[in-house]
Parts: C-alpha cells; sequence; structure tokens
C-alpha cells in the first residue's frame, strides 16, 4: 500500500486550494461567441501572456472548437522571455521594464509568428502584461495592466488599472482581454 493520500474522482485534490467563487464568476460569458466569430471568419489566433500566466490562453481554449482558433499560446512571465520567445525590443525592456504598452504591443504582434503554423503566423495576436501584486514592480503600480491587441496591420494596446487582489486582478484581465477582441473584430 502506498503512503500517499488518497483521491476520489469529482473531489478537490486533499492539498488543493478551492477556487474563490467571486474570482470565478469573472469569467467571460461571451467566450464562446467570439471563438465562433473567429472560427466562422476563419481567422487565427495567437496568445502572449506574462501577467495572466496561462490564464487567457485556457480560457480561449474552453470552448469545444477552439482548436480551429488557437494555434497557440506562450506564457512569457520574465523579462528574457519576452525577448527571447517573442522578440520584444530588448532596449524597450531594459529602459522601459516589462509594464509597458509597446511591450504588451510588440507581444500581441509577434506572438502571431512566434506559433505560426507550417509558416502561416496567426492572423490575430492578443497579449497580457502587468502588475498583479502584491508588491508594486519598478514605477508600475499593483493593478497596472496593458492589453496588447493585433488585428491585420492595426496593433494597440489598452492600459487597465484594476483593483482587487492578485487572483481579482488577473481574472479581470482575461475578461477584459476578451472583451478587448471582440470589439475590434
Amino acid at each position: 500500500m502506498s503512503d500517499a493520500p488518497s483521491w476520489t474522482p469529482g473531489t478537490a485534490a486533499p492539498s488543493s486550494p478551492s477556487i474563490d467563487p467571486s474570482v470565478a464568476e469573472l469569467a467571460s460569458p461571451d467566450t464562446a461567441a467570439l471563438m465562433a466569430e473567429l472560427s466562422a471568419r476563419g481567422l487565427t489566433l495567437g496568445v502572449a501572456e506574462s501577467l495572466t500566466g496561462g490564464l487567457l490562453t485556457a480560457e480561449l481554449v474552453r470552448p469545444p472548437g477552439a482548436s480551429a482558433v488557437v494555434n497557440g499560446g506562450i506564457v512569457a512571465y520574465q523579462t528574457e522571455l519576452k525577448r527571447d520567445l517573442l522578440g520584444v525590443d530588448g532596449e524597450l525592456l531594459e529602459r522601459e521594464g516589462p509594464v509597458h504598452a509597446e511591450v504588451a504591443r510588440q507581444m500581441a504582434d509577434r506572438v502571431r509568428r512566434a506559433v505560426a503554423i507550417d509558416g502561416r503566423p496567426a492572423d490575430l495576436g492578443i497579449a497580457t502584461t502587468g502588475v498583479a501584486g502584491p508588491d508594486p514592480q519598478g514605477d508600475a503600480e499593483v493593478g497596472t495592466v496593458f492589453i496588447g491587441v493585433a488585428v491585420g496591420d492595426t496593433v494597440e494596446a489598452i492600459r487597465l488599472e484594476l483593483d482587487g487582489g492578485r487572483d481579482r486582478i488577473r481574472a479581470r484581465t482575461v475578461s477584459e482581454a476578451i472583451a478587448a477582441l471582440a470589439t475590434r473584430l
């Protein structure tokens, strides 16, 4: 017999933290509609995440059929990975740090090529960078978030000032990113 704790499918793992319902309800109800629209248009998507650490990609692949739209996602949590995997300008990162509008724009634009399939870049790119806390990062206060959106030749950054704890900031960023992409189609 093993000394490992027993676990019953359908129940929380013994050491798993419970999900805060106030955060869970922040998941965007518009995700399925966005993914259906992208699929109907035959558009593909690349996702670059820092602050959200994979939460945005997880939300985007939640609806059935997401594999027709989402080419892939890159979690570039460390500044060096933004430079090395996504091609964000190293001098920009040194000068401004990772929480900056131009960093978000470059992440959104360049992830399209980073997740290319057979040499074809994704049609759209979306990116998140910011400070979820508990401490500020450089000059950026907790709750400072930039969402990058790349649609065709247009690449934008949206600045958000969010409040709440770390989980709430990250969940709200996911919802805001999905809304930002939907309104730019």
